[in-house]
């Protein structure tokens, strides 16, 4: 248990079953009357968020979220199939699970899987990963008065906005975070 005083940006808690991570908290000390905690919870599975308010020292679950290195072998129909790097065990999870992380895979690639109580709770991505562009249309000579930008489909399947000078078969890194082009490798 896990008094809402404690709450921390990162920290995991389970509520009525589901296990939240806390994104912002707030204490509030109110001129009458009792202290309170507001907090916004992000779903750890789903990734939907909520806003809830607890009583100052209110207790709750905290969640322990194991991390597993995993390398992600390749896709089998709609689901991921991946080996635990400690066991070698190959391990399936949904596309529901694996979330928006999906179109940054690439075989081979190292993330960690996060359980809880054995259920796959998602993935964690390194936040840059260095891919090749697949597809993208050349750019205008002498367009590089402003920031301008063109989409390029990337190995993965995944698309990109990137400067005028990326063409294809060029190497970038790309934030997975925000899902934007950094610099090209």
């Amino acid at each position: 248990m896990i008094s809402v005083n404690d709450f921390k940006t990162g920290v995991t808690v389970e509520l009525e079953g589901v296990v939240y991570q806390v994104v912002e908290f707030q204490h509030v000390k109110p001129g009458k009357g009792a202290a309170f905690v507001r907090a916004k919870l992000k779903n750890v599975k789903s990734g939907g968020s909520i806003e809830k308010t607890f009583r100052g020292g209110e207790k709750v679950h905290k969640a322990h979220l194991d991390k597993r290195e995993m390398q992600y072998l390749y896709k089998d129909g709609d689901s991921y199939v991946f080996m635990d790097n400690e066991n070698y065990e190959q391990l399936t999870i949904s596309p529901e699970a694996m979330g928006s992380g999906a179109k940054w895979l690439l075989e081979n690639m190292d993330i960690g899987v996060l359980l809880y109580n054995e259920d796959i709770m998602g993935i964690e991505l390194p936040n840059f990963v260095e891919l090749t562009v697949a597809e993208t249309e050349p750019g205008v000579k002498g367009d590089t008065a402003t920031n301008v930008t063109k989409a390029a489909k990337l190995e993965s399947g995944a698309t990109v906005q990137v400067p005028l000078f990326v063409n294809e078969g060029d190497k970038i890194r790309v934030d997975t975070r925000v899902g934007e082009y950094m610099e090209r490798v």
